[in-house]
């Protein structure tokens, strides 16, 4: 290094400018050359705290095994058992409204009436005509009886008598007859100009207003004036593929007897016993509802599958007193799909999603973390069902997610039981997605 500087000075005299130059490219490089030492020794001693931190540590614990029912979920809706829209048998005006609108209303009460005057008067014309042709009867039998005298001493021919004979048939027709026009006449006044409730239910608005023409008869130009549905029980219809409908028949005739479904005491139903609409429980949730906590029975299969989407129909029937569920309103259903089997489950927090398959986190038997894949079920008491993917013996993270990725190693620390989350009641949920 001295060398080099002598020799620089040596020169200096005959070349100044060189010189200088490569004694500042020389003080460069000792500059450059000193940083990276100084970051070498950083970066080891970084490295060497690093190899002497603390693992990560993650809780683990083993799933949880215990007897459960597969489930299937639909959407559907809600749909009336009785629904009736109220139209006059009789042409008329409006007199009165006897209900406000959106009221629950009981069979037989008044919801409207239809002028009566026109039918009053139309009644005692039918009763005059009823004792005209009584009349006419009386003299037609008092003829015949003078007629029958007259005939024992030949004054009048048998032709005659023949004549007062049918003429007392003819009488006694008319009487028929007017009496059924006197009945007729007396039901379009009491019965069909007063429109009551056919069924127990609810009542939506009124389409007419009092003093408006009301267009009867059986002819479709009618005048709608309201509807009623009821509303307890209610249904619910929902579809669903081929393949579970064969699913649930088989289910069906292999349930066990349960307290929702059959008495204290009964067999399981037996083979020919029915099918899945024979009372297979089921269970329903709203939309703006978390559990299922509303059950009822099915009542209905439709018998043809559509050909042109795959699916069945089917129908539940639930208890509504409080008339919570409204027809049209849309809802979520929980079917039965298998008998009560073992299955392992774990919290559903413990499930990450890769795109659209599912996987959890794993602590071998060396610390390591390994992710593997499943296939989860509903929710059965907190915990969601693992299907498919996973085995009694694995230690499943529970805790400490965000500290674990696979292939890193861990301190686990085991718990006892999957944590289950707090609820009141048994929650239910589709395939995880």
């Amino acid at each position: 290094m001295r060398v080099a500087a002598c020799d620089c000075e040596s020169r200096a005299s005959i070349m100044p400018g060189r010189c200088e130059g490569k004694l500042m490219k020389f003080g460069t490089l000792l500059r450059a050359a000193a940083l990276f030492a100084a970051a070498t020794l950083a970066g080891c001693g970084q490295g060497q705290q690093n190899a002497g931190a603390a693992l990560p540590t993650v809780t683990v614990a083993k799933p949880v095994q215990r007897t459960v029912t597969d489930y299937d979920e639909y959407v559907g809706r809600f749909v009336a058992v009785d629904s009736v829209e109220i139209r006059s048998r009789l042409s008329g005006y409006l007199s009165s409204i006897n209900f406000t609108d959106g009221q629950v209303v009981k069979k037989g009460d008044l919801l409207f009436t239809i002028d009566r005057r026109p039918f009053e008067i139309v009644l005692e014309q039918m009763k005059a005509n009823l004792a005209q042709a009584r009349a006419n009867l009386a003299f037609a039998q008092s003829d015949l009886d003078r007629g029958q005298a007259l005939l024992g001493n030949k004054t009048i021919t048998e032709q005659v008598y023949d004549q007062r004979v049918q003429a007392k048939n003819v009488a006694e027709a008319s009487v028929a007859a007017q009496d059924a026009m006197v009945h007729s006449a007396e039901l379009d006044l009491d019965q069909y100009s007063e429109l009551r409730s056919p069924i127990d239910g609810k009542i939506g608005d009124r389409r007419v207003a009092v003093g408006n023409l009301v267009t009867g008869g059986t002819g479709g130009n009618t005048t709608l004036l309201a509807t009623i549905v009821s509303v307890d029980p209610i249904r619910f219809e929902f579809t669903f593929d081929e393949q579970s409908y064969l699913r649930y028949e088989r289910f069906a005739k292999n349930r066990p007897a349960t307290p929702e479904s059959d008495p204290p005491g009964q067999p399981a139903p037996a083979a020919d016993a029915g099918g899945v609409d024979t009372g297979v429980p089921v269970s329903l949730k709203l939309i703006d509802e978390k559990n299922f906590d509303h059950t009822g029975k099915i009542d209905f299969v439709d018998n043809v599958i559509s050909t042109s989407s795959g699916t069945i129909r089917g129908r539940a029937v639930f208890a509504n007193p409080n008339g919570v569920f409204t027809p049209g309103m849309f809802g979520r259903i929980r079917v039965p799909g298998s008998v009560p089997h073992e299955a392992l489950l774990i919290p559903d927090e413990a499930i990450g999603s890769e795109q659209a398959r599912k996987y959890v986190l794993v602590v071998d038997d060396t610390g390591v973390v390994r992710q593997k894949y499943v296939t989860p079920a509903q929710i059965d008491g907190g915990l969601r069902v693992i299907a498919d993917g996973l085995l009694p013996s694995d230690r499943v993270i529970v805790n400490g997610l965000m500290h674990a990725r696979p292939g890193i190693r861990v301190k686990p620390e085991e718990e006892t039981a999957p944590a289950t989350p707090a609820s009141p009641k048994t929650g239910g949920g589709g395939n995880a997605g």
